[in-house]
Order: structure tokens, then sequence, then C-alpha cells
């Protein structure tokens, strides 16, 4: 599959107070490189566990923004994104849903299941700073 040539956002980053995302994966090396990508622009939280996830957002804390990988034990993504559309505390964060699953109807799930879009692993850290700028609200100086 050919990934779309994406240019880098050239809006300037968030200002303070910095966003902060929630990156779900149960892979630590996923989660490693995603931090890695985010951490420079934004606080990044990290879990390797839907349950724990779904803790979080239920956090006083708010979170902005999760990114949220689909195949995972115990809890899968689509239920988490499920689950937190269905409380209205959670329900507003947007999801960003990343995946190996290439199929073809993966923009239908996505919007069966609420989040607002997704990336394909392997990720393309140009794709993960975009997406994550369209999605996150605008920051107050």
């Amino acid at each position: 599959m050919i990934q779309p040539n994406l240019e880098p956002d050239r809006s300037p980053p968030p200002t303070s107070p910095r966003s902060t995302i929630l990156v779900v994966d149960d892979r630590p090396e996923n989660l490693t490189l995603l931090a890695a990508v985010l951490k420079t622009d934004y606080r990044v939280r990290v879990v390797t566990q839907g349950q724990k996830a779904l803790e979080i957002a239920r956090s006083a804390k708010p979170l902005d923004l999760i990114l949220l990988d689909i195949v995972m034990p115990e809890l899968d993504g689509y239920a988490v994104c499920h689950r937190l559309k269905s409380d209205p505390k959670t329900a507003p964060i947007p999801v960003i849903f990343v995946t190996a699953l290439e199929e073809v109807g993966a923009n239908l799930q996505v919007d069966r299941w609420g989040a607002v879009d997704y990336i394909l692993k392997p990720i393309s850290p140009i794709e993960v700073q975009t997406k994550v700028r369209r999605y996150l609200p605008e920051q107050v100086s």
C-alpha cells in the first residue's frame, strides 16, 4: 500500500499549556517510538492496556487526544473506543486509531467506532505529527 506524501505541518506547535496525549499500545517499542515523535511538543502518557487507558481518560486530569492501537489483548482498541464514546466525560476526546491492519474498510471502522482518523503502522513521524495537530483543540496563549 502506498502511503500518501504528507507535507510536514509548518504551523507552530501548541503553546503552553501543552496538550496531553495518551498513547495506548501493548507493544513497548511502539509506545517508545510514538512518544519520541510527540514528546517535544506535547505531554505524553503511555499505557499498555485498554482498561488502564479508560481509567486515565476518566481521571481528573483531562486528555486532549488519544492514539489507540486496535489489536491488543484483553480489551481491544475498538472496545476501548466504544466505551470512551459512550461516556459523556470522555466522549469529546478525539481518538486516532494506530494499526497495522491494512484493511480496505479501515475508514469505515473509524466511523463505526467513533474515532476521528487512523494511522497505519509502521508509522511515519510526519503523518503522526500532522494528524495529531489536525485534531487537537486550538491552544490559547
